[in-house]
């Protein structure tokens, strides 16, 4: 994944979304902190391997509930 800083972004928005457009996923930073992710829409309906349907298997009625930040984590990697 290209990171990009939104000064870059907001001066070279053009370059930035041909990445995009390639099928490369973008993360934008403000300050050295993520803050946006520019990626490809696809266009149909997310495939069977799309991790949103596996949420399921990581539940724990035991545990305690995750944060949003630690839901990305597991699903997408970040």
């Amino acid at each position: 994944m290209k990171t990009v800083t939104l000064l870059e972004f907001r001066q070279k928005a053009q370059v930035v979304l041909s990445y995009v457009q390639k099928g490369q996923s973008v993360l934008l930073t403000n300050r050295g902190k993520p803050v946006a992710r520019l990626e490809p829409v696809t266009s149909g309906s997310p495939g069977q391997d799309d991790p949103f349907y596996s949420l399921y298997q990581l539940a724990d009625v035991r545990g305690e509930s995750l944060t949003n930040d630690q839901i990305d984590r597991v699903v997408y990697g970040s």
